[in-house]
């Protein structure tokens, strides 16, 4: 889809909207049964932080950098205390690594003063915390927590929009149509689900609709099968 965004057509009803999402998200399970948060963290404290250096970077080259980074500074307390030099050099190789490791030091020091060292339980809570928006928080909440959470990232968003789920490209207006139209029960594992079927086949450009799994349901697939996606 070059250019601006074609969207396809959907149900008039939001019930059947919800019972094609239905049959998605059951097939999804099917597909991707394993599929999980790839950040690697050991607690709440190590995926806060992994999630906040994610931005602008792929998880991948997160997790290069944070074994050295969690084997130093493993909780709030000894962050907050650590050399912001240090923290720039751990963090060179992911990119932006002078904001970041401002920011995560600002981070580990509110953890510190207002909770004790402790990350809260809440979405309230979380996104007053530095360089954590309602992303950040839901990734949070819902692996650490197991608190239901919508995380709309560029995968999420598109493929959300290509299913016509939604037609919003803001994340938190798309975010809040998904939680109406999805079974909280399923809105964490979902996403990771989503997110692992865009990085294997439904790609931003030239999308693998000839081996799509989802074809037979995607109100997209006449839009996408064409000369742009590839099949293989």
């Amino acid at each position: 889809m070059a250019g601006k965004e074609k969207f396809p057509p959907r149900e008039r009803s939001f019930k059947a909207r919800r019972e094609r999402a239905l049959r998605i998200l059951l097939r999804l399970g099917e597909v991707y049964p394993d599929a999980r948060c790839s950040l690697n963290h050991r607690n709440a404290f190590e995926l806060l932080v992994a999630t906040v250096l994610s931005a602008q970077t792929t998880d991948e080259r997160v997790n290069s950098v944070t074994p050295q980074l969690f084997s130093l500074f493993p909780d709030a307390e000894s962050m907050a205390a650590a050399e912001e030099n240090t923290l720039r050099e751990i963090l060179r190789p992911i990119g932006f690594f002078r904001t970041k490791a401002h920011c995560v030091k600002t981070l580990a020091q509110t953890l510190l003063e207002k909770y004790g060292g402790t990350v809260p339980h809440t979405l309230e809570e979380l996104v007053q915390l530095r360089g954590v928006g309602r992303k950040t928080a839901n990734v949070v909440l819902g692996n650490a927590f197991s608190v239901p959470g919508i995380t709309v990232d560029t995968h999420v968003g598109r493929i959300a929009r290509r299913w016509g789920w939604t037609r919003q490209t803001d994340p938190v207006k798309a975010e809040m149509e998904l939680n109406r139209l999805l079974p909280p029960k399923m809105w964490t594992v979902s996403c990771h689900r989503i997110i692992a079927h865009g990085r294997a086949i439904c790609h931003a450009r030239n999308p693998k609709c000839g081996i799509c799994p989802f074809s037979d349901l995607c109100p997209s697939y006449p839009l996408l099968s064409g000369t742009a996606a590839q099949t293989a």
